[in-house]
């Protein structure tokens, strides 16, 4: 079984996409345009070149995504996206790049449970987490 996320965009798809694939080292799996489908007709004109879905891979992790037309969009809540690094350098490297714009919850820094942990925002809405695991 694989548990794959599928982040929802509001017309930053590819963008979005693209800068994740570059910050945490992934490589694009494909896409399918609304205009290139069969429901081209269910969004708006402007909408040909959004994303109907794609896909990124990092390592042997998956990540969908797509736009979602309007008025289906929706600011993502309840959850959140976590990388769990294996060294603090990896965490310091992508922490400031994948928070760069975004909102900052609980910046990097050292926990009782982790060797480093951050919450965040990015610029596109999507919540991530970062950490780097100690023994429990």
């Amino acid at each position: 079984m694989k548990i794959i996320p599928y982040l929802f965009f509001n017309g930053q798809c590819k963008e979005a996409l693209a800068f994740y694939s570059d910050v945490l080292g992934g490589k694009s799996l494909g896409e399918f345009t609304f205009g290139a489908s069969p429901m081209a007709h269910t969004v708006p004109a402007d909408w040909g070149d959004k994303i109907m879905h794609t896909a990124i891979q990092i390592g042997d992790q998956t990540i969908n995504a797509c736009d979602a037309p309007p008025p289906y969009y929706q600011q993502p809540q309840g959850f959140r996206v976590c990388i769990d690094l294996e060294t603090e350098a990896d965490a310091e490297r992508i922490y400031p790049l994948l928070s760069a714009g975004g909102k900052i919850e609980m910046p990097l820094q050292k926990t009782f449970w982790a060797k480093q942990f951050a919450m965040f925002d990015d610029r596109y809405g999507t919540k991530w987490m970062i950490n780097v695991s100690q023994p429990m």
